[in-house]
């Protein structure tokens, strides 16, 4: 039997495939599958991440999830671009890219992103009503 824990890494991968999707769907007109994957595994990493430090200030979170990302981003790209040749994106066109793959533009839309998620995973603790 699953535990709690296995459930939630489940839907947390589901989100993040759906939402990574979505959004991207939203910015560019499609996604591709290998992105909707990496949407999943890149939000269970956030959240393995924000468990084991808790403590850890808002800034660098999102600091460490924009780099986080952006490897995801890079290892990804270098298998389904570079190796592949599916041409799933390209930022050669970016100041300061490295392959084409990752560039300091979407590393920061990524830390913008990673601040978003953080405060998302807040919000049932901001909302819960004490009723004791």
């Amino acid at each position: 039997m699953a535990s709690i824990e296995n459930l939630k890494l489940i839907g947390l991968f589901i989100f993040g495939a759906i939402g990574y999707g979505a959004i991207e769907t939203a910015f560019r007109g499609f996604t591709h599958w290998t992105m909707i994957l990496t949407g999943g595994a890149v939000l269970v990493t956030l959240y393995l991440l924000n468990r084991q430090f808790p403590d850890t200030a808002f800034v660098t979170k999102c600091v460490v999830g924009g780099f986080v990302i952006t490897i995801y981003e890079f290892s990804v790209g270098c298998i389904v671009n570079l190796w592949f040749g599916w041409n799933v994106w390209d930022y050669s066109h970016h100041p300061l890219n490295i392959l084409g793959q990752i560039s300091p533009l979407f590393t920061f839309i990524w830390f913008v992103l990673c601040g978003g998620l953080l405060l998302l995973a807040k919000l049932p603790r901001l909302l819960r009503v004490n009723y004791g």
